[in-house]
């Protein structure tokens, strides 16, 4: 089975929501083949379905001063951060005609970044029992949230590569206040070649979802 793959490069957040939208009605339809978007976003806190705000800790105008939209959207999950130097990852998956629940899809992007880490940076990382996501012990590397129209996902994973640890100061990520959260950068001690880093991650996913091979497109912004 063959996985589209769109890279947006850096994109703002809203464009790349109605770029998913597009993609999800056209994968619904059998209009189009599963798809990943790849995507960069300059600072943005996204809230969701279930989130509160009172887990954003500065106020809007706060935000706005340093650059940072402040956005609602559809998925599950509470609050995260996503930025600069953060690889987005968004699926637009059709789940019945992988014959796959949505725990099994979730456990299949957990193990993409337990395997990466693993295998490309001798990392150790896991799962936690209560929280999805990926985990460098007590600390959050990948965070996932995901919304499911009609049998196919939407929304995804932010795995953080090269991002800004600062920013997460101003919320509580995912609402869990007794963690934190960590970078790649952080963890090596080195910028992570951010391209590179793109393609291992459509790598992994595609061996750990079960995709034979994938064709790439580039969309200029």
């Amino acid at each position: 089975m063959n996985l589209k793959v769109l890279l947006l490069g850096r994109c703002q957040y809203e464009k790349a929501l109605a770029i998913q939208y597009d993609i999800l009605e056209k994968r619904q339809k059998g209009e189009t083949e599963d798809t990943l978007i790849m995507v960069e976003h300059p600072p943005v806190i996204t809230l969701g379905r279930h989130a509160e705000q009172s887990n954003v800790i500065v106020s809007e105008e706060f935000l706005n001063n340093q650059g940072i939209y402040l956005y609602k959207t559809n998925r599950g999950g509470d609050v995260t951060y996503h930025g600069c130097g953060q690889a987005v990852g968004y699926p637009i998956i059709n789940l019945r005609d992988r014959r796959m629940g949505i725990k099994k899809f979730v456990t299949g992007i957990e193990d993409t970044f337990i395997n990466l880490l693993k295998k490309e940076f001798n990392i150790e990382a896991g799962k936690d029992d209560k929280h999805t996501g990926v985990w460098v012990g007590d600390e959050k590397i990948v965070a996932i949230g995901l919304a499911v129209k009609q049998r196919v996902t939407m929304h995804g994973f932010a795995f953080n590569v090269n991002t800004n640890l600062d920013h997460f100061k101003l919320i509580v990520p995912c609402g869990i206040a007794d963690k934190s959260v960590t970078s790649l950068k952080k963890i090596t001690g080195d910028v992570v070649n951010f391209d590179n880093m793109n393609k291992l991650t459509i790598d992994y996913f595609c061996k750990n979802l079960g995709y034979d091979s994938y064709d790439v497109t580039t969309v200029e912004q």
